[in-house]
């Protein structure tokens, strides 16, 4: 991952659009299978609205991702919002609570991907070149990396999820470390 040629793309007069990418990798011993399911929420030139990034295919899905941005110094807690319109989401669901009853794909791991349309790999543009730029396969912002804390509603038209970070979740605890000066200098003075 490099994240030097999107800030100078980014800089430009006229940078080329942000794309935005999901992966949903499932957890075998929760859900009973490790499969990785890639989404995009956009549109693309080809009649069947499949990115490709990085060697792998995106399908087109409506999907609507918010509140990634920190908060007063509180870890994001994002809320992804999934059409449910083909009933695709409410399949993964049953199969996925078979393994474990009621699960509704807590535990999942939701990376969220953000490239420009500049690196995208060259099969995703008319004759197999990208007028935009090179491709780059390591040309990406952070990855955000969440976890699917709960399953917030489902209805015929949408399901929508909370995420949390992994140290952000119920139960979950950082190992203990005793903070002391002499091992990080920036803490303050002790009153002894």
């Amino acid at each position: 991952m490099s994240t030097a040629p999107v800030f100078s793309e980014v800089q430009k007069i006229n940078p080329s659009a942000i794309i935005e990418l999901f992966t949903l990798q499932l957890d075998n011993s929760l859900h009973g299978a490790t499969t990785t399911y890639r989404f995009h929420s956009g549109s693309n030139l080809n009649a069947n609205g499949e990115i490709v990034w990085a060697g792998n295919a995106y399908q087109r899905f409506p999907i609507e991702a918010t509140g990634f941005a920190y908060q007063r110094g509180q870890i994001p807690r994002p809320k992804l919002v999934v059409s449910n319109a083909l009933g695709t989401i409410s399949a993964i669901l049953l199969t996925v609570n078979q393994t474990t009853t009621g699960n509704d794909l807590t535990g999942a791991t939701v990376t969220r991907i953000r490239t420009m349309a500049r690196f995208l790999d060259a099969v995703n543009f008319p004759g197999s070149s990208n007028p935009l730029g090179t491709p780059d396969p390591t040309a990406e912002f952070k990855r955000q990396i969440y976890v699917i804390d709960r399953k917030a509603a489902e209805n015929r038209e949408i399901v929508e999820f909370e995420l949390a970070g992994a140290i952000d979740m119920a139960g979950v605890r950082a190992p203990k470390r005793q903070c002391t000066r002499a091992l990080f200098p920036s803490i303050g003075t002790f009153n002894q």
